[in-house]
């Protein structure tokens, strides 16, 4: 099952569900949104499909048509969208390693063995990113992007801050979790993500890394509820005016990562700070495949794009630059 939220002709939310790529979509009846949808399951004990079932559907929805008049919504929003979070794991998918470490070795000179942080915390995945069940795994690279203010819709614009070095993709699995009135966690499923980041600013030093993540993201058009497949295979790509400058495959899955799914999940949600009932996470898995590894600077207006078949429509963001904003701290 693929869920989506787009805007109606009025400019409300309407939640669309379909069972898979190819098929037509219908509007979810009386659905306010994912959110209280995904709420309802929770809380009740309830499958998500099964409380889709039970609202029923409606009219069909073209999301081709939808997609072209800009009219899609994040597959999850928030009605506090501060009580959505934005986070994110790296050095997580095999691959993945080889390209941090060009960004971050260091220019002095260095005994070969010696390894740089980054290939020490993938080594650490490679050795213990899988537990077996029951056993706890070791945890990973974490990051914090924003809230739902920094969420872009599917089709809308990535904007990269005025004082940015970079803005370049980051093609991503997403999970989706709903937290249940009594704290527990929830997975609503997984989605295409654009984990849009600054790399040259990471470059310069690995503790700018936090910084270099601050910045919007997208993920979506479509939801895939349930499990994700164990080896998910797809392509990003980059479009300047018209013309494709970049693509190269974009893979993620268990069979392609170094941790589960459920160690990641596990050392995200182990915090009692991210249990809070009723919170959105969008958690983003990391990925091995950057445009910016082979050289490539997004301009202004590009066009990102990233595609998997199982997971429905393409997510397609432009990259745009905001205007520069002089900030003054003054005392109260």
């Amino acid at each position: 099952m693929l869920i989506s939220q787009i805007k109606d002709k009025d400019g409300k939310i309407a939640v669309a569900v379909r069972g898979g790529p190819g098929e037509a979509a219908r509007i979810v009846n009386s659905a306010e949104s994912v959110y209280a949808l995904a709420l309802e399951a929770a809380n009740g004990g309830k499958r998500f499909a099964d409380v889709v079932a039970t609202h029923g559907l409606g009219e069909s929805v073209d999301l081709e048509a939808v997609y072209a008049e800009g009219r899609f919504l994040p597959p999850i929003t928030h009605p506090d969208p501060a009580h959505l979070h934005l986070t994110g794991t790296g050095l997580t998918h095999l691959g993945s390693a080889a390209t941090r470490d060009s960004m971050h070795k260091k220019a002095s000179e260095q005994a070969e063995e010696t390894l740089t942080d980054s290939m020490k915390m993938f080594r650490m995945g490679l050795e213990n990113g899988k537990p077996a069940l029951g056993e706890k795994g070791v945890q990973p690279e974490w990051f914090y992007k924003g809230n739902g203010t920094q969420a872009a819709a599917p089709g809308g614009n990535l904007v990269s801050p005025s004082f940015a070095l970079d803005g370049g993709e980051e093609p991503e699995m997403a999970g989706i979790y709903i937290i249940a009135d009594d704290g527990m966690p929830f997975r609503l499923g997984f989605a295409l993500a654009n984990e849009f980041s600054d790399h040259v600013t990471e470059r310069i030093n690995y503790l700018y890394l936090a910084h270099s993540k601050l910045r919007p993201a997208s993920f979506g058009p479509e939801i895939r509820i349930g499990a994700a497949p164990d080896d998910i295979r797809g392509a990003s790509r980059i479009r300047r005016g018209g013309e494709l400058i970049f693509e190269k495959p974009f893979l993620s899955g268990e069979a392609n990562m170094s941790h589960t799914f459920a160690n990641l999940e596990y050392h995200h949600f182990k915090y009692d700070l991210f249990r809070a009932p009723g919170d959105v996470h969008v958690h983003m898995f990391g990925t091995a495949t950057l445009s910016f590894a082979d050289g490539i600077k997004p301009e202004e207006g590009d066009v990102f794009e990233i595609e998997v078949a199982e997971f429905g429509l393409p997510l397609r963001n432009a990259l745009s630059v905001a205007p520069e904003d002089d900030i003054v701290v003054r005392q109260l």
